[in-house]
């Protein structure tokens, strides 16, 4: 009778928490140039601007929510900075509290000349990938060439950008392309490159670590019950376990809102006292127990599974 009463509880909640598999946030994304390599051009160039803008346009149409780096930084970080390495651009991404970013498009122009006395031949790559800020799991890359196309002979560097700058947007958008459509494909399985909107949740996976501080091992079990019929649950694994502390590190496609709003539910419906907390930075839902003294627990009905 007991597991009769318990397998009903779960299923009524899980009616409640997976009314939809595709759970979590449509991806907030920013868009970052690297160029720490000497080879590449630099931030500064309009060569630069014009194929920062041909992603940006490329995952706007999409229907991601693409942020402005300037405009989300401006209070907290030095502006016009040149030659930033990953782990600059990585930082940066994830120090944005407003919007929190999600996903990273990083991108490298790089650009050569062989003068040949008669002409210059100019190649040019666009090198691009995506990454998951919040995880550090890489999502895709993809690069784009034009070769061999003509400048004037002793064609300066100043002479060499305008030549590239005028293939830039176009390797760009090509690049764009290709990134937002393995994004997309990630996201909702490609449902808004056959022109079906894309609503507030999707389907790619995000890694929480959850830490459970002060149950014992008993109510822990009973709250792992709840942690797996969650909308949008993948997969969990316990990182450290004793007496009365617990870490799960916990894959799911549900967005961090609803995995707060779920946690607080399931500590009601166990009739537990604790309170969720969330450290963005390092995707870590806290969940500390509240002793309260003289309080006690529903009793349960002794009886096998």
């Amino acid at each position: 009778m007991k597991y009769l009463l318990n397998s009903l509880t779960l299923f009524a909640f899980a009616i409640g928490l997976s009314f939809s598999a595709l759970a979590a946030d449509n991806p907030n994304l920013l868009v970052m140039g690297e160029d720490a390599d000497k080879d590449t051009i630099p931030r500064d160039s309009r060569v630069f601007k014009r194929v920062l803008g041909a992603l940006d346009n490329q995952m706007h149409e999409q229907n991601f929510n693409v942020f402005d780096e300037t405009t989300i930084t401006l209070d907290n970080f030095t502006q016009g900075r040149l030659h930033r390495t990953d782990a600059e651009i990585i930082d940066v991404a994830r120090s944005v509290k407003r919007p929190p970013i999600d996903i990273t498009v990083i991108f490298s122009i790089y650009a050569s000349a062989i003068d040949k006395g008669y002409t210059t031949k100019v190649n040019t790559r666009i090198e691009g990938r995506l990454l998951n800020v919040k995880t550090g799991q890489k999502l895709g890359n993809f690069e784009v060439t034009a070769r061999n196309y003509s400048a004037p002979a002793n064609c300066n560097r100043e002479c060499i950008l305008g030549v590239v700058g005028d293939k830039s947007r176009i390797l760009g958008n090509d690049l764009g392309a290709v990134l937002a459509e393995k994004l997309a494909w990630m996201v909702d399985g490609g449902a808004q490159l056959t022109g079906q909107n894309r609503a507030g949740t999707n389907n790619m996976m995000t890694n929480y670590n959850l830490v459970f501080s002060g149950f014992t091992d008993r109510e822990f079990s009973e709250m792992e019950e709840y942690l797996v019929i969650f909308s949008g649950y993948h997969s969990h694994r316990p990182t450290q376990a004793s007496k009365t502390h617990t870490e799960v590190w916990y894959s799911s496609a549900i967005g961090t809102a609803k995995l707060n709003r779920n946690l607080k539910r399931m500590l009601a419906e166990l009739n537990l006292s604790g309170y969720p907390s969330f450290d963005q930075n390092t995707q870590t839902f806290t969940i500390k127990k509240v002793s309260m003294r003289g309080k006690t627990r529903k009793a349960e009905n002794d009886g096998s599974w």
